[in-house]
């Protein structure tokens, strides 16, 4: 008890300014400030045991709140969060879902209706109401461009605007299901989100042997979803059909249902072709009840720009300073003494079976950390023309929660951020490979706004130490679908132009051997950097970085610049 109250008085005495520290003294400003031994420091409270892996909702995670707070307070930011406090409430609702949700489907003028649980399955939250009806039906057997085992289902295909159909589960003949794993469970998403399909459809998925993340505390009803969201807003429906749905959706296609179904439960070579005829309405009309809501925190903060005119927009940095816990049950091998995955919370890896705290050191303590170090350099150096916006995520490990809260209810207008720079896992070397030692992966950068990529290229030059662009990971085929998987997407898909900063997985990822030690400060330095040169010139800038929204350009085997408008200039 006298625990919970100590974190308390830190946390009220860092969000209301009250800490009476002296301030500590500059160095130099802005590049020089940012150094190892200060990122050590840092690092060792946020990973540290102290902190029990700063879980969303955890007393561990308000600790970490409080010890940021604290040094914003003593640089001089503006608390941006709730109440003019640095930290913003993120309410998080768990709720229940009653469908009265249809899928119509008329094929050469005979018409079905299937309700949601009859014949077809809806997402528990399928956004706001509504109703639209699409035309063109493409059907792109297996759903997938999986350009390792050289199968591209979309090649040729635009599908923007229309309705993906899939087949085939397990995808075709040869393909590595372990490799392949998210990709083969996130074809609707890719279908959608990537290439832009209104809607998609596609059979049940084998269970992969997810485990129940439901952390309900006791006596509270249990919900069918858990979000930070807003529910209105328009998702594109992901369909799960029955065959009795396809049977009929495929009638009068140029291979029937059952056809096609025996080919891809072989694994054979699936054709593709558009479903002339079928017109399918989508009814997308749940009720939803909040049953119960739980808060935790993001930490904002502002430094106000030079520019009279400019400092009304922002350069948004960010990381996530939440990890995933401890655990509370027993830690035991299994019967081939090998690492053992317990629950939600994630590995045990060999030789480490009495440590219960998941430190989270390089995810996202390495993050954390850079963006404190951002945030020093910008105080005690020159002030840019545009307003720098801070943001330390709350529940990115449980589903982006704090920078989906974020977007939806911003502490600053949204549409005066005109660039987003995110870091998560920045302190080591992808698979603790050597040749790693310089790289660090950039995703993103180029999907919305070519003029920020080129402004990304251009900062890595102007360091003292440039690094090694790599942006295999921004792939649109990126096996790990990084692009999808941390806080920046959430302001990616509200069209602000991002850049994701990361020095990729390695053994360690969500085990309880991600600790300090093992981290590389030098490396963090240098991407600090990095980052600061980059948003740096995104701040001066006198225009907002153009959105010329041409996708993943910059891929595996890329480097340099990105053709703009009126030049020629690129790089491979």
């Amino acid at each position: 008890m006298r625990l919970r109250q100590v974190s308390l008085v830190i946390v009220l005495a860092a969000c209301l300014g009250a800490a009476t520290s002296a301030r500590r003294a500059p160095a130099a400003g802005g590049l020089a400030t940012i150094q190892p031994a200060e990122l050590h420091t840092w690092l060792s409270y946020i990973a540290s045991d102290d902190l029990n892996g700063r879980r969303t909702f955890s007393e561990g995670l308000g600790l970490a709140a409080a010890y940021i707070a604290d040094h914003l307070h003593e640089w001089g930011f503006t608390p941006a969060g709730t109440d003019g406090l640095y930290l913003q409430r993120v309410v998080v609702r768990g709720v229940k879902s009653t469908s009265h949700s249809t899928v119509t489907v008329t094929v050469n003028g005979q018409t079905r209706t299937f309700k949601d649980g009859e014949g077809i399955e809806l997402p528990k939250n399928v956004g706001v109401k509504r109703t639209f009806t699409a035309d063109d039906i493409e059907f792109l057997g297996y759903g997938l461009d999986a350009p390792l085992a050289h199968h591209d289902d979309y090649a040729g295909r635009d599908v923007t605007g229309k309705v993906v159909v899939w087949l085939g589960p397990k995808g075709p003949t040869g393909l590595d299901q372990q490799l392949y794993r998210r990709a083969l469970a996130g074809r609707s998403r890719f279908a959608t989100d990537q290439s832009g399909a209104v809607a998609a459809i596609g059979p049940e998925l084998p269970s992969r042997g997810a485990f129940n993340r439901d952390d309900t505390p006791p006596g509270l009803p249990k919900a069918d979803f858990t979000t930070a969201q807003r529910l209105d807003h328009v998702l594109p429906p992901a369909v799960t059909a029955k065959d009795d749905f396809l049977t009929f959706l495929f009638s009068a296609a140029p291979a029937t249902y059952a056809d096609l179904k025996a080919k891809a439960d072989a694994g054979e070579p699936l054709p593709s072709f558009r479903l002339s005829g079928v017109h399918i309405t989508f009814n997308l009309d749940d009720d939803y009840e909040v049953v119960r809501t739980r808060y935790t925190h993001n930490v904002v903060a502002v430094l106000e720009g030079a520019d009279p005119v400019l400092k009304q927009t922002y350069v948004a940095f960010g990381a996530h300073y939440d990890h995933v816990g401890y655990a509370q049950g027993e830690l035991t091998k299994d019967d081939q003494g090998q690492e053992k995955r317990l629950g939600a919370v994630g590995r045990v890896t060999a030789g480490a079976y009495e440590d219960r705290i998941w430190n989270g050191a390089d995810d996202d303590g390495s993050g954390t950390v850079t963006l404190l170090a951002l945030a020093k350099a910008f105080a005690t150096g020159p002030r840019p023309k545009r307003s720098l916006l801070f943001v330390w995520h709350a529940g990115e490990e449980e589903g982006l929660w704090g920078s989906r809260y974020f977007v939806d209810h911003p502490t600053v207008p949204l549409d005066r951020i005109v660039a987003q720079l995110n870091m998560d896992m920045v302190g080591r070397d992808r698979d603790n490979k050597a040749s790693e030692e310089n790289t660090v992966y950039v995703v993103g950068s180029d999907r919305i706004s070519t003029e920020l990529h080129n402004l990304n290229v251009a900062a890595d030059a102007a360091i003292p130490h440039p690094l090694t662009l790599d942006y295999e990971m921004n792939d649109p085929t990126d096996l790990e679908q990084v692009y999808y998987r941390s806080d920046h997407y959430s302001y990616a898909a509200t069209g602000i132009p991002i850049i994701f900063f990361t020095t990729g997985l390695h053994p360690d990822y969500h085990a309880n051997t991600d600790s300090v030690e093992k981290i590389h400060f030098e490396k963090m330095v240098h991407i600090g950097q990095l980052v600061y040169e980059t948003g740096w010139k995104v701040a001066e800038l006198g225009h907002a970085p153009v959105r010329d929204n041409k996708g993943p350009r910059a891929g595996k085997g890329f480097s340099g610049l990105l053709p703009m408008k009126g030049t020629a200039t690129g790089g491979r």
